[in-house]
């Protein structure tokens, strides 16, 4: 339903509650769970029992007979009943159903794009990996969570930042140096075995052969890293396969679709003291004890984390050796986030950082009195997703000889594709295990959702070009959009008309919620939708009227299809292969 259409009926509802003397009670609004019940259902009769002390169904009756006399009822709704205990269904007017089309043909790549938070900013981050191997399957789910979320949000006015956190500072980038000279001692011809706690798999000898014959590195962010060929400088060594790893990591982002606006080092909150800062900020807060030679957070002091969030003891800040725990600098760089005017920061990351929630909001509200800054208990948000495992020709795929013991991103690209990869990783809830079938991602059949979205897109375009071959003049969105719409009328056209109204609000949910899933569902009931009006309805037909009304429908079908496909990072194709093509000029179109 359009927001004009919502507002009228709104406004026709308000007008009767005011007769009826609760001009302050909310008008609800909902649609029916079973389509047949109308478009919309009010439930305002039993909201107001209790107040006016009468049976709902007699307060429905009351509204309804007020609904009935309001100027604009004609225009605006085509029948109203009650049912039940006194809900209130009403089927929309056609003309007012129907304005739906002109309005995606008029708006185009816009439609369903609200600027309700214009003038708000959110920081997204994602991803966020180790430069130490290559992306996996989690760095994968969380990839493309991220792009798609950033691209829903965007779409509702949102002003969105993409950012990457790479954790170059510790112990696992020490690791990666020497991991990597192990190796060019090794193709050195030398006899020495790679400790357990090395990184292993293909891409660490690459890194070591590439380092001998002296190939330089040119990161993407710019300049150039030459190497000398003496593995027996670590400093070297560790630079050299850093920026060898961000180049790949890099480069199979891009194979996902997947892009950031910004790259943050770790390194950077130490050299610009931004951790010893938010380090004795904690301090001064009272919030720290020492105990065992390490210093400690109370965590369990603080009553709530946001949303009923506490931790279950305290938590080390800075152990014995004089390291700091990981969460300590994610507490510096989440200030270093509010600094930048990012008052709305969500992350999206593994289940396995669920502790981390607690520990860094809680560094945050210490910290936060003491710099003088007042920092929401909900800041940052997480979206903590859970891993997804892979079967190909019902087997499960458990490792990569590039990885040496996990499936990585670049691997399930490879495999299944960007398009079907994209739409597989945001299908489920962000807190739901899935198992990524290959073998169904390549599949070309109705059985594969990726596969049945483009060829809905793919089949719309054939009836299009069906029509210029068989000689008629086939209008463009802007003589379509002012068509006569009168001849949809069949239960087929108003399911598809249906769907497509339904576009704008999943976007609303889908961006509020972060909830990219409910894209892909909805996009898959308009597509199904599409088909049974595809098999019911004969569009390239001689009356010109009927014609070009039903393809005002299809190419509003299609405008809505391909925004979504859009959103999620997918193409649209215009043509498949040759069945499809047969298919949309021999079949009923």
């Amino acid at each position: 339903m359009l927001d004009q259409q919502k507002e009228a009926l709104q406004k026709i509802f308000a007008g009767a509650l005011e007769k009826l003397g609760a001009a302050d009670a909310p008008v609800t609004l909902e649609r029916p769970k079973d389509p047949t019940h109308g478009d919309v259902a009010c439930t305002c009769a039993m909201q107001l029992a209790r107040r006016l002390r009468k049976n709902p169904r007699a307060i429905a009756e009351e509204i309804v007979s007020l609904v009935k006399a309001d100027p604009a009822f004609a225009e605006t709704i085509e029948t109203i009943e009650i049912a039940g205990p006194g809900f209130i269904n009403v089927r929309v007017a056609q003309g007012a159903r129907l304005a739906i089309i002109s309005d995606v043909l008029t708006k185009g790549v816009h439609f369903g794009e609200s600027a309700e938070n214009a003038g708000k900013s959110v920081l997204l981050e994602y991803v966020s990996a180790n430069p130490t191997g290559p992306l996996h399957l989690g760095h994968a789910r969380q990839g493309a969570l991220g792009d798609v979320l950033a691209n829903l949000l965007a779409s509702q006015g949102w002003t969105v930042s993409r950012e990457f956190y790479y954790n170059d500072a510790g112990v696992q980038i020490g690791n990666l140096a020497n991991s990597v000279q192990i190796r060019c001692r090794q193709l050195q011809g030398e006899s020495v075995e790679l400790p357990e706690n090395a990184y292993h798999g293909e891409y660490i000898v690459s890194i070591a052969r590439d380092f001998l014959d002296r190939k330089p590195v040119h990161p993407h962010a710019g300049g150039v890293i030459e190497s000398s060929g003496d593995f027996s400088d670590t400093d070297l060594v560790r630079r050299y396969s850093v920026a060898y790893l961000r180049n790949e990591q890099d480069d199979d982002l891009s194979a996902l679709g997947v892009r950031f606006d910004n790259f943050f080092l770790e390194s950077s909150l130490y050299s610009t003291g931004a951790v010893q800062k938010t380090v004795q900020a904690i301090i001064d807060s009272g919030k720290t004890y020492e105990a065992d030679g390490a210093l400690w957070l109370k965590t369990t002091e603080f009553e709530d984390l946001g949303n009923g969030l506490t931790d279950d003891k305290d938590r080390v800040m800075k152990k014995a050796d004089g390291t700091y725990t990981y969460f300590v600098p994610d507490v510096a760089y989440h200030l270093n986030k509010f600094s930048r005017g990012y008052t709305k920061a969500v992350n999206i990351q593994g289940t396995d950082h669920h502790g981390t929630v607690a520990r860094v909001r809680a560094g945050l509200q210490a910290a936060s009195g003491v710099l003088g800054i007042e920092i929401p208990k909900t800041f940052p948000e997480y979206i903590l997703h859970k891993m997804l495992s892979v079967v190909m020709d019902g087997e499960p795929v458990k490792m990569s000889k590039r990885s040496g013991n996990y499936v990585t991103l670049r691997d399930l690209v490879d495999w299944a594709g960007r398009d079907a990869a994209r739409f597989f990783l945001v299908s489920r809830k962000a807190d739901a295990e899935f198992v990524f079938d290959v073998t169904l991602a390549r599949a070309k059949s109705d059985e594969n959702p990726v596969y049945y979205l483009q060829y809905a897109h793919a089949r719309i375009c054939s009836v299009f070009a069906n029509a210029a071959e068989q000689g008629y003049t086939v209008p463009d969105a802007a003589a379509l959009a002012k068509c006569d719409l009168s001849p949809l009328s069949s239960k087929a056209c108003e399911a598809l008309v249906g769907a497509i109204a339904e576009y704008p609000q999943t976007l609303r949910i889908a961006a509020r919620d972060h909830a990219p899933h409910v894209l892909c569902y909805y996009l898959k009931d308009l597509a199904a939708a599409f088909h049974a009006f595809y098999n019911a309805e004969r569009v390239v037909v001689e009356d010109e009227t009927v014609r070009n009304a039903r393809l005002a429908l299809l190419a509003a079908a299609r405008q809505v299809l391909g925004n979504g496909l859009g959103l999620l990072g997918i193409s649209a194709p215009q043509r498949m292969s040759r069945r499809e093509e047969t298919d949309g000029t021999d079949g009923t179109c």
